[in-house]
């Protein structure tokens, strides 16, 4: 399965650190890892919210990676918004098993940025 992954600068540079094969832990206050089903909808968090984000150095990037379809089956799609706006939502705890399921590496395919992001 492709996934997406709308990310910031901060997010962008742990995932750098992995070799681009995992994402990092989540935050205490991020109880879900949610990659997203479609580039339209990544494109969206990431240009809309990340690039808004100091956080997030007021930056987004779009990340697109594969994972074990077998394993990917087990979350059920999410819709939370508009019929396009698909997630899979991964608890915290499952996160490192979810990495040892990604196919490849995990590539940035899009940057977003503001002038503070600059």
């Amino acid at each position: 399965m492709v996934l997406y992954r709308p990310v910031g600068a901060e997010e962008l540079r742990l995932i750098e650190g992995s070799g681009f094969t995992a994402f990092p832990p989540r935050l205490p206050e991020q109880p879900i890892f949610y990659p997203v089903l479609n580039r339209q909808y990544a494109a969206e968090i990431a240009e809309r919210w990340n690039t808004m984000d100091k956080n997030s150095g007021f930056q987004g990037f779009i990340t697109q990676f594969e994972v074990d379809d077998a394993f990917a089956a087990r979350y059920p799609v999410q819709t939370v918004g508009r019929s396009y706006h698909q997630e899979l939502w991964v608890p915290a705890e499952e996160l490192e098993a979810f990495n040892r399921h990604i196919v490849g590496r995990i590539e940035v395919i899009a940057r977003f940025l503001t002038e503070q992001g600059v």
